[in-house]
């Protein structure tokens, strides 16, 4: 019932035009009964912006101790050490569950222990709605999702579970309602990460539209034709595009969820400058694409622990003599462990001199999760074992090791320091830190460290200090920074190595995992291939110290300038980047459910426009202007029939009988149609194809406004639009008069998509030294003279040009070049009801385009009979065998002139001077040209009118004032003209 109100709300505000800034106070109710934990934190003194960092899990431990809850950083969380990286200028607050159970009678407590010890905010949900929310949803559905697996068995716990998405928003409300409590006000800063949270940014943004909120993705994001099958795809795609800023490790992922907006919501993204963005109902959401990185000197100041020092001589004890492959992973089945088991299984086979030299030694983390698949991959990982350890070993020597524990962190770095070499092999990885970790140590006794090749495929919390080679085979991975933590490792402190013995390293990675474009100087493989894995892991340990040494320079150049720190600073400042026109933007939060829920943001100064006030300025002039677009003002563009109801033209009829009224439809679409629509309502201007062709009020005939044009080009465009229609499926070609047009609407998005750039660049190219312009719309490239616009139709509407008053002939251009031929069947789109200037009123289309495009006369019609044929033979229209002369066009434009004043045309219209009322109302981008000439004209001080520019529905745009929809239009027209209209029907 609160969503419901609280949209109910909204939509009364619309309605009513009210403006007020309501949501911040439903917010404020909505958080009334939670707030009083938290007062403290809504009147911070400190003057700072406030970050909310939103989280899953806190980066804490907790521990239950008898004399209370004992609480700790954890500093190995990757959002704790974010924090580094954070402005002082921002006060850090962190919001996400505990892992472990509190009690309900102590969560209070433990609130206020949070906030006062370390400013987090606990996030309470119940055991079985969280068991839900995170085994259920999280891991057995989203997770096989963002890693590219379906559900293909009707047993599988992947399959779509309704009460387990329940429980998904569920907990995400959970999350929202803690985040409201700490927002000071609606201009806080959040930032979210990674899948758990994906509907938080729609929840908060209903809350505070104006709310500063990032979402980062620290797993893979998959395909669209992977992504698409979710049955809640377009709930989880609007969620994310609600916030203002999201990241992705890869250009890949970007890519994918880039494709998932065009094909599924059809948005499509830009670039400016380096950077991608989406437009979302009047919002820019940025893309931003960066890998997150370790913390060295975390890692670097572990080499000054006793317990490492310990650790490190026992390493080096038990593996004398052995280089060693490390491998550091989660048992997860898309860290590729039974992979990399298999590939070193055949480099013993392939490579027996490395028997009894050779130790991989594999550190498998407990699983985060459970289920058939995993057991299997547990089953079979010790059976690869056994088999490996029963082949070819012998007292004393284990080919592998295999540690099935929890590894620490000074431990970790012991296996790292020692390991010359890691391997990722991920399936599928956002991101693996491992690598980067390894390279901090080298040797320091002037001889090589017990292992040559460490192995690390998908964990961050065992490392490598034996290894000479870190082998990262996972087969996918969301999130791993084994590889920068070894390559940290590597290089060790200040005056850890000998200064002969340079830091080296050794990296063999998965093409598939997040760090691999970072990582330049490792060796890629795909972890899949047993035999390229086995091959990657003997160049690695044959590696001569020399290259090891240039490979391990480059990696720690990267891993040392790309910390976690520097990637928390270029996020935040990104983030505050792209949201600093919040305050100034007006928004509405429309729709109830997450699949329909929206956002629009608008101008500050764009409002509704309220009928009293436009009645009022129509009932003080006493010239008025009325500039109507057709096609989604005049009619919804959802119509069956493309002609106007009977309601539409009664309106435009009753406002004709007032004398002190002009009323111009402006359309993109052919004479034919809008002369045979509005043939009933005299007086009414017309102008056809976006003003190419017009009809001024209260004259029968049309003209062309650009008569001598020259449509030569279209013999060079037609074919080349042929070409592209034919290699793409679904796109087909308009032909007018004016332009020709390719649509793709129809086509494969991201294919068409490709194909219009492709044909824009084309066109651009080949019409470079013609006055064409070749304009790309939604889902159209166009191409046609310049200067053809609402716009410049507008203008000499505003400035009373005679060419458009009908007072006089259409001027004639200056230009003395010969007109060209016809472009090929333009018969459709130039006929014309009534007649062309010259042309009797029973002309048929043919004659009427090719009088338009000067094949007038006898020899005309049969070069428009040639160019005909020759169009349907697929070859270009031959070109005209003279033009038309000059005195001849004159003579024939006096005839209609002489025409109109016979049929007392000239006598109507608005008599001579300023016009001071004008309404535009349009509603797409076509009609931006004519908002923008109407408010030119409103700003020249010879011309006070009440100008009142106007778009259908909200949405930006350069109109000040918006109306709903199609029927508002009608509405206020039928007012100005005292016509009745009959009650709503909303099929029409």
């Amino acid at each position: 019932m609160k969503t419901m109100g609280g949209s109910y709300h909204n939509l009364a505000a619309l309605a009513t035009a009210d403006f007020s800034d309501a949501r911040q106070a439903q917010a404020t109710r909505f958080g009334q009964s939670q707030q009083s934990a938290s007062t403290l934190s809504l009147d911070s003194a400190s003057g700072k912006n406030r970050l909310i960092i939103v989280s899953n899990v806190l980066p804490i431990r907790a521990k239950r101790e008898p004399e209370g809850w004992q609480f700790e950083w954890d500093e190995d969380a990757l959002v704790a050490q974010a924090k580094e990286g954070i402005p002082d200028e921002f006060e850090v607050i962190y919001v996400g569950s505990l892992s472990v159970d509190v009690d309900v009678m102590e969560q209070e407590e433990v609130c206020l222990q949070l906030k006062q010890q370390h400013n987090c905010a606990p996030v309470f949900i119940a055991p079985d709605v969280r068991d839900k929310y995170y085994k259920g949803f999280c891991k057995q559905q989203l997770w096989p999702l963002f890693h590219y697996v379906l559900p293909m068995a009707p047993s599988s716990a992947g399959r779509f579970n309704s009460e387990l998405w329940q429980a998904y928003v569920k907990a995400n409300k959970a999350f929202m309602e803690k985040v409201v409590e700490e927002c000071a006000s609606d201009t806080d800063y959040v930032w979210i990460h990674d899948y758990h949270l994906l509907v938080l940014p729609s929840l908060l943004r209903k809350r505070f539209n104006k709310i500063r909120c990032g979402l980062f993705l620290h797993s893979p994001f998959p395909s669209s034709e992977i992504f698409r099958t979710f049955p809640k795809r377009e709930e989880l795609l609007r969620s994310m595009l609600n916030a203002d800023l999201i990241g992705f490790h890869t250009f890949d992922y970007a890519r994918h969820f880039l494709s998932c907006a065009s094909r599924m919501l059809g948005l499509e993204h830009e670039t400016l400058r380096g950077a991608i963005s989406i437009e979302y109902y009047g919002r820019t959401v940025g893309i931003k694409i960066m890998p997150t990185g370790v913390n060295p000197q975390r890692l670097l100041e572990g080499f000054s622990w006793p317990e490492f020092k310990w650790r490190r001589g026992e390493l080096m004890s038990q593996f004398e003599g052995c280089q060693i492959l490390l491998g550091v992973d989660d048992l997860d089945v898309f860290k590729g462990i039974e992979l990399k088991l298999q590939a070193f299984e055949r480099l013993l086979e392939e490579h027996p001199e490395w028997r009894g030299k050779a130790v991989l030694v594999q550190i498998t983390n407990a699983p985060r999760s459970s289920g058939k698949e995993l057991a299997e991959l547990h089953e079979a990982a010790l059976a690869l074992v056994a088999r490996i350890n029963g082949r070819w070993g012998s007292p004393g020597y284990s080919p592998v090791a295999y540690l099935e524990r929890h590894v620490p962190l000074h431990e970790r770095i012991a296996f790292y320091t020692v390991a010359d070499v890691a391997v990722v092999t991920a399936t599928r990885d956002g991101m693996n830190l491992v690598a980067d970790v390894a390279v901090v140590t080298a040797t320091r006794d002037g001889m090589n460290l017990v292992a040559d090749v460490a192995v690390v495929t998908a964990t961050r919390d065992g490392m490598n200090l034996v290894a000479d080679v870190a082998v990262v085979t996972a087969t996918r991975d969301g999130m791993n920074l084994v590889p920068y933590e070894y390559v940290v490792c590597r290089q060790g402190p200040p005056g850890w190595a000998e200064p002969e013995h340079k830091p080296a390293s050794m990296l063999v990675v998965s093409e598939f995992v997040g760090c691999s474009p970072s990582l330049s100087g490792a060796i890629r493989v795909n972890p899949w291939s047993i035999d390229a894995v086995a091959d990657a892991m003997f160049s690695a340990l044959k590696t001569t110290p020399e290259h090891r040494s240039l490979r391990h320079d480059k990696h720690w150049k990267y891993v040392s300038e790309h910390t976690v720190a520097f990637w928390a600073a270029s996020y935040v400042a990104d983030l505050a980047r792209s949201t600093k026109q919040h305050v100034a933007m007006k928004c509405y939060g429309l729709g109830l459910g997450l699949d329909t829920f929206r956002l629009v943001a608008l101008d500050a100064n764009f409002r509704k426009l309220e009928e009293p006030a436009t009645m009022a300025a129509y009932r003080s002039s006493t010239r008025r202007l009325l500039l109507l677009d057709y096609d989604g003002t005049l009619i919804p563009h959802r119509n069956i029939s493309a002609a106007p109801p009977e309601s539409v033209l009664a309106v435009l009829g009753g406002l004709m009988t007032d004398p002190c009224n002009e009323v111009w439809v402006i359309s993109g679409r052919s004479q034919q149609e809008l002369g045979g629509w509005f043939e009933g309502v005299p007086g009414v201007g017309l102008a056809a194809e976006h003003g190419f062709f017009i009809r001024p009020p209260w004259r029968r005939r049309w003209h062309s406004r650009f008569p001598l044009a020259d449509h030569s080009w279209q013999a060079m465009v037609l074919p080349i639009l042929k070409q592209y229609c034919e290699c793409t499926d679904g796109s087909h070609i308009e032909v007018k008069a004016s332009a020709l047009v390719w649509h793709y609407g129809d086509a494969d998005p991201d294919f068409g998509n490709w194909q219009a750039k492709e044909l824009l660049d084309h066109l651009e190219d080949v019409l470079s030294n013609k006055p064409i312009e070749v304009i790309s719309g939604n889902t159209i490239v166009e191409a046609k003279p310049q200067g053809i616009s609402k716009g410049s139709l507008v203008e000499l509407i505003c400035k009373r040009d005679p060419l458009v008053t009908g007072e006089t002939a259409p001027s004639m251009p200056g230009s003395t070049s010969a007109p060209a031929a016809a472009a090929p069947e333009p018969a459709a789109a130039a006929a014309a009801a009534g007649s062309l200037d010259g042309l009797p009123p029973g002309a048929g289309a043919a004659a009427v385009a090719a009088h338009s495009l000067g094949m007038g006369g006898p020899a005309g019609g049969q070069q428009w009979q040639a160019a005909h044929a020759a169009a349907a033979a697929g070859g270009p229209p031959p070109l005209p065998r003279q033009p038309v002369h000059q005195q001849q066009m004159q003579q024939q434009q006096q005839q209609q002139a002489a025409a109109d004043a016979a049929a007392g045309g000239s006598s109507r219209g608005l008599a001579g001077g300023a016009v001071d009322f004008v309404l535009a109302v349009g509603d797409d981008r076509s009609d931006e040209d004519m908002f923008t000439a109407i408010e030119q004209y409103a700003d020249t001080p010879r011309h006070p009118a009440e100008v009142f520019a106007c778009v259908v529905g909200q949405r930006p745009s350069k109109a000040k004032f918006y109306v709903n929809d199609t029927n508002e239009v009608l509405e206020l027209l039928a007012k100005m003209a005292g016509v009745g209209l009959p009650p709503r029907n909303d099929s029409f």
